[in-house]
C-alpha cells in the first residue's frame, strides 16, 4: 500500500510548489533531450532541431491538453471559467495534447521546410517517456486513480480526493502507475525499433506509438473511474482510443503494402 501525502514541495515567498508542475517540467526536459539524442544518432537532423521544435510542442500541447479537457468538463468551467486557467490543479488530456502537438509540429515544420512525418517519428519516442514521467503529477494529485481494491500494491486516497459514490472506500487501483509502467515499456520497444533500424518509411514509428498507447489507454481506463463523458455507458476516452487504433492500423498497413508494391 502506498499514498500521497502531499500536493505541495514548498512554498518560496509565499508560493506554492508543487509536485505536479515540478514533474512534468521534468517529463518535458527528458522526452526532449532524448528525442534531440535520436534525431541526430538516428534520423540525421540537425543538432538543435528537437531544441528548436519543443516550444511549439510544449505550448501547443498544453494548450490542447487544456482545451479538450475542459471541453469535456464545459459545465464545471461555464460556472468557474477562472478555473481553466489553473492548470497546476490538474486537469489535461493526453489526447488533447496530441492534437494540439500536431498542430505545432506542423507550424514547425512548415517554418522550417522540414518533413513533418520524420519529426513526428522522432518526437513520439520521447514523448513516450515523457508521458512515463508524467503519470507521476497524478500520484502526487491524488487523480486518475482506479477502481477500489484491496491488492497489495493498492492506493491509499484521501476522503477528500474519493468520488461519489467512493466516499467509504479508502483503497484503490493505482491506475496513474499502471499507465507509467506500460508508457515506459512503449518507450523501450520504440527505442528498440529505432536502434535496429527498421521502423521502414516515415511514419511508421509515430503510427505504432498511436496504435501502442491507445492500446494501453484502453486498458487503464477500463480501471478508471474519473471519465466525465460517456457514450452508450463507454467513457469517450476508450472510444477516441479504439478509433485511433483502427485508423492508425489501417494507414500503417496500407502505406506498407503500397511501399512494396512500388518496390
Amino acid at each position: 500500500m502506498f499514498a500521497s501525502h502531499s500536493q505541495i514541495i514548498c512554498t518560496i515567498f509565499g508560493v506554492n510548489i508543487y509536485f505536479y508542475g515540478v514533474i512534468l517540467a521534468l517529463a518535458i526536459v527528458a522526452g526532449t533531450l532524448f528525442s534531440e539524442h535520436i534525431a541526430t544518432k538516428y534520423f540525421e537532423l540537425k543538432k538543435e532541431t528537437i531544441i528548436d521544435l519543443a516550444p511549439y510542442l510544449i505550448i501547443f500541447g498544453i494548450l490542447g491538453a487544456r482545451l479538450y479537457y475542459c471541453c469535456l468538463n464545459y459545465d464545471f468551467y461555464l460556472r468557474f471559467p477562472t478555473e481553466i486557467l489553473a492548470i497546476r490543479h490538474g486537469g489535461i488530456s493526453i489526447h488533447g495534447a496530441i492534437l494540439g502537438g500536431i498542430v505545432g509540429l506542423w507550424i514547425f515544420s512548415v517554418k522550417r521546410k522540414l518533413n513533418m512525418i520524420k519529426l513526428a517519428d522522432v518526437t513520439v519516442v520521447g514523448l513516450a517517456l515523457a508521458q512515463s514521467i508524467g503519470r507521476w503529477g497524478n500520484f502526487f494529485n491524488s487523480e486518475a486513480f482506479g477502481r477500489p481494491t484491496e491488492l497489495a500494491w493498492k492506493l491509499y486516497i484521501a476522503p477528500q480526493y474519493r468520488p461519489v459514490p467512493y466516499e467509504n472506500y479508502e483503497y484503490f487501483h493505482p491506475t496513474f502507475l499502471y499507465e507509467s509502467i506500460l508508457d515506459f515499456i512503449l518507450f523501450i520497444i520504440l527505442y528498440k525499433i529505432v536502434q535496429s533500424k527498421k521502423n521502414g518509411n516515415d511514419g511508421n514509428l509515430a503510427l505504432i506509438y498511436l496504435i501502442l498507447y491507445s492500446i494501453i489507454r484502453i486498458f487503464v481506463e477500463y480501471y478508471r473511474i474519473d471519465s466525465v463523458v460517456y457514450i452508450y455507458g463507454i467513457p469517450v476516452a476508450i472510444i477516441v482510443s479504439i478509433l485511433l487504433v483502427v485508423i492508425a492500423s489501417t494507414l500503417l498497413i496500407c502505406k506498407n503494402i503500397g511501399m512494396r508494391e512500388n518496390e
